[in-house]
């Protein structure tokens, strides 16, 4: 068995899959594995994959051509999941898409497409939630600022959709778990910064100067309350606890 060690993003997932095909070694003798993520196999052979812009540019102009767009966002946002054998079913999926074609999104019979479609369906939710439960604070320098835990590496479509709806505004988001940010501005748009640039940003959360605001959210919550109502059972369904620490009314 030889398996190819990949970062865990999206380009080096597609270098991964382009060294493993182009290896010829035979699919059932090849795995994709992410640094970090693995245990070591007896008798297995690890080689680094290095990240070129020629092989995900072949990657992708062949996943695109022939097999689908569709098929391309599932796996883009399969390599967002927060699941360690993403890498090695990213590739499954792409050998029975070219073995298929366009309809491969439409055979979830085929373990290894039902597990990217799953991987979506739960990366999608949680996206979904958090644009929901996101909380912004003011900093002294009018910038808004989130942090955020996630599961999965939802800063992609966080950004998208909050440059969209708060298009006049400055913002950060920080994600704790991965120790990157989203920043935007109105005249530059947005972009991830990742590493120590990062966790600076992320120790903003302590110089906001909005307590007088979030008591007034916290009374707000309270008061609408109805106790006779109320039913913790059902707001849990509602409300997972994993996104209650990042949110002003359950502080």
């Amino acid at each position: 068995m030889v398996i190819f060690l990949c970062r865990d993003d999206f380009d080096s997932i597609l270098c991964g899959v382009y060294d493993a095909w182009m290896s010829r070694l035979g699919h059932d003798n090849v795995k994709l594995q992410l640094y970090g993520a693995y245990n070591m196999e007896l008798f297995a052979e690890y080689r680094d994959v290095e990240v070129s812009g020629e092989k995900i540019g072949k990657v992708t102009n062949s996943v695109v051509s022939k097999i689908s767009r569709e098929a391309y966002g599932w796996i883009y946002n399969a390599s967002l999941s927060f699941e360690e054998e993403k890498a090695d079913r990213i590739y499954r999926f792409l050998i029975y898409g070219f073995h298929i074609g366009r309809q491969i999104t439409d055979n979830l019979q085929i373990p290894a497409v039902h597990e990217i479609f799953r991987m979506n369906r739960n990366l999608l939710n949680e996206a979904h939630n958090m644009k929901q439960f996101l909380r912004f604070s003011e900093l002294k320098n009018r910038v808004m600022f989130s942090k955020i835990g996630p599961k999965n590496d939802v800063l992609p479509m966080l950004a998208l959709h909050f440059s969209d709806r708060l298009r006049p505004e400055r913002f950060i988001i920080y994600d704790e778990h991965r120790e990157r940010a989203v920043i935007y501005a109105p005249d530059t748009g947005w972009y991830i910064l990742a590493g120590d640039s990062a966790k600076r940003l992320g120790e903003l959360s302590e110089k906001t100067d909005q307590k007088e605001y979030e008591t007034l959210w916290k009374i707000f919550f309270d008061s609408i309350a109805i106790k006779e109502r109320e039913n913790y059972v059902c707001q849990r369904g509602h409300l997972a606890l994993r996104y209650r620490p990042y949110m002003t009314e359950f502080q």
